[in-house]
């Protein structure tokens, strides 16, 4: 079996300019996020150390917000490419457990306004966008992108975006982490 090839990543990734928040327009759905997400954005904040970004995920299902924060930081700090690894702490409701997954920005446009991010085992890919909404052109762009990075984009599922977006507070929250049991065992 050929090996496939080393991914691309963005060089030079701007942090501060990449800090706030991205809606999820597409994703490989993984384990850890409701099947019936809708809504799902990522909100980025640099730390005072300058070196490690808060991350809080969020996504709605069933009318309840689901959230989970954690830590990004650069996977080799001494390297300008965009492979940051994103460290969890779970259960969201007993946070004990670390989790860490890889975090690689293989595209950013030049505003910032929209990215793919992977990993190095392709078996996540996030479409993201600083609006709800994308335009199909670009949202094309980025499926090509994937493609030529090794990922099977028929395995994309977009993601239910509401405009305007429910706003973190206005719904009730799951605060016993329930999503987070149920997609253990696929649900």
């Amino acid at each position: 079996m050929a090996k496939a090839k080393e991914m691309s990543v963005v060089k030079g990734l701007d942090i501060p300019k990449y800090m706030g928040r991205w809606y999820e327009i597409a994703s490989v759905q993984s384990f850890f996020q409701p099947k019936d997400g809708q809504d799902t954005r990522a909100t980025y904040t640099l730390n005072s150390d300058g070196a490690t970004v808060h991350v809080l995920n969020e996504t709605w299902s069933k009318g309840k917000r689901d959230s989970i924060e954690g830590t990004a930081y650069k996977a080799d700090a001494n390297s300008d490419e965009a492979k940051l690894k994103v460290k969890f702490y779970v259960p969201p409701f007993l946070p004990i457990f670390p989790v860490v997954g890889n975090y690689w920005v293989l595209f950013v446009d030049e505003e910032y306004q929209y990215a793919l991010v992977g990993e190095p085992a392709r078996k996540f890919l996030w479409i993201l966008c600083r609006q709800p909404h994308m335009d199909d052109e670009i949202y094309n762009q980025l499926l090509e992108r994937a493609k030529e990075e090794g990922y099977d984009v028929a395995k994309l599922h977009k993601t239910p975006q509401n405009d305007p977006p429910p706003e973190g507070n206005a719904t009730p929250e799951d605060k016993k982490g329930i999503w987070w049991i149920k997609s253990l065992i696929g649900k």
